[in-house]
């Protein structure tokens, strides 16, 4: 169980999970983005690997440490890679590509951690003393990628989901949803603080698990055992 380990074994379990899911999902943005005409992320070194370039000091480390130790929803953000919209050949139908690209890399992330937490309960259960951390990092992974990817899927700008609605929606609602840009982060802040965001995310991030536990061939309540 995840309780016989030590706080700094508990850190690294999430923290390279972390550390993946904030850095590629940002890389897919600018990734896109440039395939699309927008050099921004190309010129600033943000489409690197190296999570450095991608943290931010308090939302990287420390909400999400502190949610951790308080056993709630874990919760942060990274720095967002700079797009210029007017760059892109299509601006309005191009950003809809480049907000989704995030969401899709954290999706592929989730899959690509559960085939190793599938892996290392194999482990586990041989007998492998590797195979204990490697199931939890592996859990770790596939929970932190699920709420990133559904956080991110949200329809509120700045969020990704935000982005991808002023794009598909026609011009004079486009701009009404874009006003309400400058206050998603405070409406984000508050559905937090009133225990509101489990409450929207955790069905979407269950049905997310039960798919892949259902693909893996896992049993559903062995993701209860990281939280």
């Amino acid at each position: 169980m995840l309780d016989e380990f030590s706080l700094v074994q508990k850190i690294i379990i999430w923290a390279i999970p972390v550390l993946f899911a904030i850095t590629v999902h940002e890389v897919a943005h600018g990734w896109v983005a440039l395939k699309f005409g927008d050099r921004t992320a190309q010129m600033m070194g943000r489409l690197t690997l190296n999570p450095f370039k991608h943290i931010d000091p308090v939302g990287t480390v420390l909400v999400p440490g502190v949610l951790l130790l308080l056993g709630g929803f874990i919760f942060g953000w990274a720095k967002p890679v700079p797009v210029t919209f007017q760059n892109l050949r299509k601006p309005k139908t191009d950003m809809a590509w480049v907000a989704l690209a995030g969401p899709m890399a954290n999706l592929l992330m989730a899959v690509l951690w559960a085939s190793i937490a599938k892996l290392g309960l194999m482990l586990a259960q041989s007998g492998s003393g590797i195979g204990e951390p490697m199931l939890f990092m592996g859990l770790a992974g596939v929970l932190i990628n699920g709420m990133l990817m559904m956080l991110n899927l949200l329809p509120l700008p700045p969020l990704d989901g935000g982005r991808v609605l002023v794009s598909v929606l026609p011009g004079p609602m486009s701009w009404q949803v874009s006003r309400l840009e400058p206050y998603g982060f405070i409406i984000l802040l508050g559905l937090l603080f009133f225990g509101l965001l489990g409450l929207i995310l955790w069905p979407l991030v269950s049905g997310l698990l039960s798919v892949l536990a259902w693909l893996f061939n896992l049993p559903p309540q062995i993701f209860f055992t990281i939280l």
